[in-house]
């Protein structure tokens, strides 16, 4: 028996959409406790289908799946290892849903079985953590996308997760948020991973970063575009590069 299992484990994973090719095809990777990983690929690589799987939203066809050593395939698995990972969505829409603030910072720890004022309690403390402790009564919906970013991370945090998933957590943030979120999330003492197209702010906040293509995972060098800024003394007049 192994006395000290990786935190997640995934064995043989095969996922297809109907009608269409298989997105992951004998997928393998373990995430170490306590491991901080970037998980990196094309568009439709399947990064996003990949944690629906890993948190029982979608199920695949084939495969095993094992948190802390133990095996997770049933409704009950997944509703038990919910409970210690969390999943902040791309789109914070998908995540906020109260009418307040606090009132979705605390649905967690309500879920977790917490009374109504722990719950409170709990949420208020996060929320204080992540510096908004203003926003309790602030309505979701009507927050900036870098308010609602925020307050979303703080949706999963309240439930104390030992591994915390993120799918594309930069996008359609400016760099000032950008550079709180980072420092946020380098101070978090729990397990990461980490989807981003973005090794700027990956990098620092993982010690390694996986790359899903053609629908398994592989480690090594990482060739991923970006974009470089230049100027030209032209402006916006027509010009021509030589």
């Amino acid at each position: 028996m192994d006395l000290n299992p990786p935190l997640l484990c995934v064995r043989d994973l095969r996922f297809a959409y109907p009608g269409r090719a298989a997105v992951l095809d004998e997928l393998n990777f373990e995430l170490p406790q306590g491991g901080r990983y970037g998980l990196v690929g094309t568009n439709g690589s399947g990064k996003t289908t990949l944690f629906h799987l890993l948190m029982g939203l979608l199920r695949p066809s084939q495969g095993q799946l094992f948190f802390c050593g133990e095996p997770v395939a049933s409704r009950r698995d997944f509703e038990a290892m919910r409970r210690q990972v969390g999943l902040v969505f791309q789109d914070a829409d998908d995540q906020l849903f109260c009418p307040s603030v606090l009132e979705d910072v605390a649905f967690g720890p309500l879920n977790q079985g917490k009374s109504r004022q722990e719950a409170l309690d709990i949420a208020r403390a996060t929320l204080g953590r992540l510096g908004l402790e203003n926003y309790e009564d602030r309505v979701p919906h009507r927050l900036s996308g870098g308010e609602k970013k925020l307050v979303s991370l703080a949706t999963v945090l309240s439930m104390n997760p030992r591994l915390l998933l993120l799918d594309e957590p930069t996008a359609g943030l400016d760099p000032r948020t950008k550079d709180r979120l980072k420092a946020i999330l380098g101070e978090l003492d729990l397990a990461l991973l980490l989807i981003s197209h973005e090794m700027d702010f990956l990098r620092p906040l993982t010690s390694e970063v996986l790359v899903l293509d053609a629908g398994r995972i592989r480690t090594g060098e990482v060739e991923v575009p970006h974009t470089h800024l230049h100027v030209h003394r032209l402006g916006a007049r027509p010009h021509g590069h030589d």
